[in-house]
């Protein structure tokens, strides 16, 4: 097996659990391994660190598979992995026959991505090492997470910077079009052939349901003690609980909703399931628009939504210009920045869709803010929202601060896991 020694002045990632080796920290490479070819790496006192997958070509020149020196990579090692991914799924969710199954590095199967649709899977393979190994991948999914078919959505751009074209198709079994989907007790139409990725964020599963108290009454109502905001009985996912928590609020309005990058109504259907009055569904795509209105109608919520496609910056400043306001406002936009070249240009679209929100939102309402850009910092992220307060004359207090599901679990070491930001304010004017 050949051996990639690394730099002594290099930052000790790698120990700390990173599970990336760049090509500039590597000082030599014992071999001629080739791409995808299995290599064990050593500290430059020739001391064993892991075992990887190694790539001549990129930059991410090693990527880890195990740090136990003993364990064989081979179909077993893909088995372990994804049973101890499943059941960490397990043990965290109410339910897994919905979720995000495999998460990558995260997981210990890099570039490898599984959401689990019932008895469909959808995977990405983004890299050059899971590619190699891709004959592994449907038989242990259908073994471990006992699912009947197998579609492949391996069309990111992430595959190009691997060397590897876009791979799309069927790999086991009956493969539909679209399937259903449950969360917190809706139904969602997903498309897992031309939907976006594998065709739901599930990563914003938890975050959609926070939004639940905030959008039960208008900004406007004053919601009396016997009328507090209270879970709902039993199992989150039974409809029936749900509904009944809607339907059972007295004499209140609920809120109106302006759902902004609204993709097939995700945060939509939620407000409208915890109590909102009206949703409008904003969104630049007509397909995410028509899968919205499939997924109204499939939870009896059409006559409660209005579906509008247009480029959400242009209708928030229409909105703008026409002096509507909205209880609640929510924008959860794709990622701006998807390269570090990118983040000027993206911070002052995460500003400008937050300036606009804000002066939409009614006094006392809410604004609900995300972004899934990696190359921006939390930090940096919140200082542009404060920067928005500040030109839109508004206050903020901070409800909620959360990140993604946990079913996309985070290397504590690895801040390329922890993208996604999302934020729940009350807004006052000053």
């Amino acid at each position: 097996m050949s051996e990639v020694w690394l730099r002594k002045n290099r930052r000790r990632r790698l120990e700390m659990g990173h599970p990336w080796v760049y090509k500039s920290e590597i000082a030599d490479v014992k071999g001629e391994p080739k791409r995808a070819e299995v290599v064990v790496v050593k500290n430059h006192q020739g001391h064993y660190l892991a075992t990887g997958f190694y790539h001549p070509d990129s930059q991410i020149a090693v990527r880890i598979a195990t740090y136990d020196d003993k364990e064989v990579i081979d179909k077993g090692w893909l088995k372990r992995r994804v049973t101890a991914a499943f059941a960490y799924r397990k043990r965290f969710l109410p339910r897994v026959d919905f979720c995000r199954a495999i998460y990558g590095e995260a997981d210990g199967l890099p570039g490898l991505i599984v959401d689990k649709y019932g008895s469909i899977a959808v995977v990405q393979v983004l890299s050059a090492a899971m590619e190699a190994r891709r004959t592994w991948i449907a038989p242990v999914l259908k073994d471990i997470l006992g699912v009947n078919s197998v579609y492949e959505r391996s069309d990111a751009p992430t595959r190009l910077m691997e060397g590897l074209e876009p791979s799309e198709g069927c790999l086991l079994g009956e493969c539909p079009k679209e399937v259903e989907v449950m969360e917190n007790g809706l139904k969602f139409w997903v498309d897992i052939v031309s939907g976006q990725k594998t065709g739901h964020f599930f990563d914003q599963r938890e975050n959609r349901a926070a939004i639940a108290p905030i959008v039960r009454f208008s900004a406007a109502e004053k919601p009396r003690p016997d009328l507090r905001y209270e879970e709902p009985p039993g199992d989150l996912d039974r409809r029936e609980n749900i509904h009944k928590m809607a339907k059972t609020n007295g004499n209140r309005h609920g809120a109106t909703v302006l759902d902004c990058f609204c993709h097939t109504g995700g945060f939509a259907m939620h407000a409208l399931l915890y109590g909102a009055s009206h949703v409008t569904l904003v969104d630049s795509s007509e397909h995410a628009i028509v899968t919205a209105k499939q997924n109204a109608e499939a939870n009896n919520f059409s006559d409660r939504c209005e579906f509008v496609v247009a480029n959400a910056f242009d209708q928030l400043r229409t909105y703008e210009q026409e002096g509507r306001t909205f209880d609640v406002v929510i924008l959860d936009p794709p990622a701006f920045a998807k390269t570090k070249g990118a983040v000027e240009g993206a911070l002052r679209g995460y500003k400008e869709i937050n300036l606009r929100g804000l002066k939409l939102v009614a006094e006392g309402g809410f604004l609900v803010t995300a972004s899934c850009s990696y190359h921006v910092s939390p930090d940096v992220w919140k200082e542009v929202i404060a920067d928005a307060a500040q030109d839109a004359r508004k206050i903020l207090r901070l409800v909620e601060y959360r990140s993604a599901a946990k079913d996309h679990p985070q290397l504590f070491s690895m801040p390329e896991n922890d993208y996604l930001k999302f934020a729940i304010f009350m807004v006052q004017s000053r």
